[in-house]
């Protein structure tokens, strides 16, 4: 693990959780009020801006960023993301079916640029470094790993709307598996990255909702949403296991 990993670890998670009230106070007195409209964008922006403050004597390394593109590495980001996009329209099918009502993937579907940058990039970077670089590491201290995992995942998927919240718990306890066996933050944002840049592409090409409306096309995805549950969940319960006996 880099110098710079190992400083995000040591970020105190009273500190942040103080920091993310103390925003989200800001925000909804401000929108009370009329004052100014802000949204979640400008809360992960700060955030980001108070990481690079704290680790400013720690930046990333060259081999921060060459370890994202090891082949072992990028094969496993690879096809998290790829079977998390087929999961994802599975439970999104599924609250169709229950509720009679299609969902969005927990972040606005906007094709604005803010809209598109608040998805793909500022979000990705600031979930993974709260939840993975700071709660993950923090509740490690005090319970053990696995259940480190599921409560940072949890708390992850609570960000999401009802139709995406247990697609984002697994995708969640994926990005941990990925952080723990790697020690690399950017790994598991890289792969964030490419899951909503993905999800987004999606959304955008599909402008007619085939894939909603589509009966053909929606068994088909149906199918792919069972195959690639079965596999992700083979994908979590071995590594788990790995990284409970290996004390990682």
């Amino acid at each position: 693990m880099s110098l710079f990993n190992d400083k995000l670890g040591d970020i105190r998670l009273k500190e942040v959780l103080s920091l993310i009230i103390f925003l989200f106070l800001i925000q909804y007195f401000l929108n009370a009020f009329n004052i100014i409209n802000l949204d979640s964008f400008w809360i992960y922006l700060v955030l980001i801006l108070y990481f690079i403050y704290k680790l400013r004597d720690n930046l990333p390394e060259k081999s921060d960023f060459t370890g994202v593109f090891g082949a072992r590495v990028f094969g496993q980001i690879i096809m998290i993301v790829v079977l998390n996009v087929f999961l994802s329209y599975g439970f999104l099918y599924l609250s169709d079916h229950v509720l009679n009502f299609i969902p969005s993937f927990g972040l606005s579907h906007s094709i604005t640029g803010i809209g598109l940058l608040a998805t793909i990039l500022i979000s990705p970077i600031s979930e993974e470094l709260i939840f993975r670089g700071v709660f993950l590491n923090r509740l490690k201290l005090v319970v053990p790993t696995v259940f480190a995992v599921l409560i940072s995942s949890l708390l992850f998927a609570s960000l999401h709307t009802y139709g995406s919240i247990t697609s984002a718990f697994i995708f969640g306890v994926c990005m941990a598996i990925l952080y723990l066996k790697t020690g690399n933050v950017l790994v598991a944002i890289f792969a964030h990255f490419l899951n909503n840049l993905l999800a987004e592409l999606i959304v955008i090409i599909d402008s007619g909702k085939v894939l909603f409306t589509n009966g053909a096309v929606v068994g088909v995805m149906s199918v792919l949403a069972v195959i690639s549950f079965v596999l992700v969940l083979w994908f979590i319960v071995r590594e788990l296991k790995y990284i409970n006996n290996n004390k990682v």
